[in-house]
């Protein structure tokens, strides 16, 4: 039971550890849109910034998912 409560911790850790990396990249994303960059970066970036929220919904999604899993088997 241990070693299944452990590994899901590691699983949801590494899926956090994703999220916080694609939250740091939509930083460097709204950076990039303040240093004046042209039409085609724009674009380029807002293309970036929707698949980079799009990644993060999924891990949030993956990470409930996993939380209640792991809840079911605890009870």
């Amino acid at each position: 039971m241990n070693c299944i409560m452990l590994e899901f911790d590691i699983i949801i850790e590494k899926l956090l550890e994703q999220r916080d990396f694609y939250l740091n990249t939509l930083k460097h994303l709204d950076f990039g849109l303040v240093m004046d960059p042209s039409e085609d970066e724009i674009k380029n970036i807002e293309k970036l910034q929707t698949t980079t929220i799009d990644q993060i919904k999924k891990i949030e999604q993956e990470v409930a998912f996993l939380t209640s899993k792991n809840d079911e088997k605890i009870q």
